[in-house]
């Protein structure tokens, strides 16, 4: 008997047709765009309104001409590489480590009684406090904020496991073991796709917060990254290099962002049609 078809439970059939989602969808990008440009002139009428100095607030046409500056002579590509290194290997070391984690914590309540109260206190530490000792007792090196990036996007990946692996529904559960599967086969066919959405919720937390721990760790001590580069444009006064610098991170987030939900809509197809 193929396991595989419990998961028709969990699925729904594929309608046919331009569905009321898709349509929004393109409204909300057009708002999207629309929106932009609203926040582009307002910027714009701030600037010529209250002749704020350029080291204050730089207009949108400084901070495109820096942009360019920067990308042309090669320092924002080699910053953005720099940093997208470290949130990249920070998010798959964090995911990886709290998903193994969850998902033994979901299947064991006495194991989450004893390492909650440990991984409740890590948490209670903000981590600018510790990322200087990470920085001192690791280096100043990528190793450092690869360290910060996974501690960041940990815990929160970490919480929806467990939550995604105790939402299996009891009726599949009893469904599967009548069909007497071994422990792999209740893993690989009902506890996973089961749990996916939830999971792929936390990645997308995780997606966001790991740029903010490589920026964190940056901050505290390093010769190169967006981060450091946040920090020259302020020691120089230089606001259009900041302004470029944090554009460019937010550029990165959605990007992450945006690849998490690519990556759940392509493992739960059955949920493409949903809306």
């Amino acid at each position: 008997m193929k396991y595989s078809n419990s998961l028709d439970l969990l699925q729904t059939p594929p309608r046919k047709g331009t569905s009321f989602a898709e349509k929004m969808a393109r409204q909300n990008g057009w708002l999207v765009f629309l929106s932009l440009l609203l926040a582009l002139g307002i910027w714009t009428a701030v600037v010529d309104w209250s002749h704020l100095p350029a080291f204050v607030l730089p207009s949108p046409a400084a901070v495109g001409q820096k942009f360019g500056v920067t990308l042309a002579d090669g320092t924002l590509l080699h910053h953005t590489l720099v940093t997208l290194s470290e949130v990249l290997s920070g998010l798959l070391i964090g995911s990886c480590l709290a998903t193994c984690i969850g998902y033994f914590l979901a299947r064991s309540r006495a194991l989450e009684q004893i390492l909650s109260p440990f991984l409740v206190a890590s948490q209670a530490v903000p981590t600018i406090a510790i990322a200087p000792l990470l920085i001192i007792w690791f280096g100043s090196g990528i190793g450092s904020k690869v360290l910060i990036c996974a501690l960041t996007v940990f815990f929160p990946i970490l919480v929806n496991t467990i939550i995604g692996f105790r939402a299996v529904p009891a009726n599949l559960r009893d469904l599967m073991r009548s069909l007497h599967p071994n422990h792999w086969q209740m893993l690989k066919y009902l506890e996973i796709p089961a749990a996916l959405p939830i999971l792929f919720g936390g990645l997308r937390i995780g997606a966001t917060l790991s740029v903010i721990g490589a920026i964190v760790g940056e901050f505290v001590g390093s010769d190169q990254g967006l981060g450091y580069l946040i920090n020259v444009g302020r020691g120089q006064y230089d606001m259009a290099l900041v302004f470029v610098a944090i554009f460019t991170l937010i550029f990165l987030a959605l990007c992450l962002y945006g690849l998490a939900l690519l990556a759940e809509h392509l493992s739960m197809p059955w949920k493409k049609s949903r809306g």
